[in-house]
């Protein structure tokens, strides 16, 4: 394996980190994220449990919406 090669690797996994980070730092302001509809919240007096399933779904949607077009994109050269 080129040099070259492991550099480029190593500068798109940087690159996904880097995304990774600033989603999670961002993904607090967003006010409906995690609040959805189809979230399940159900508590006692001391126990509670959350379920995001609305969530998963618009950000499982969401993904394969962005990693789609990135793929068609990358083929497109």
């Amino acid at each position: 394996m080129e040099l070259s090669a492991v550099g480029r690797s190593l500068v798109v996994i940087g690159i996904v980190v880097v995304l990774i980070g600033l989603a999670l730092m961002v993904g607090g302001r967003i006010p409906f994220l995690g609040r959805l509809p189809g979230d399940i919240q159900i508590g006692g007096e001391h126990w509670s449990m959350y379920a995001p399933i609305a969530t998963s779904i618009v950000l499982s949607v969401a993904l394969t919406l962005v990693l789609s077009l990135v793929g068609w994109l990358a083929t497109r050269r």
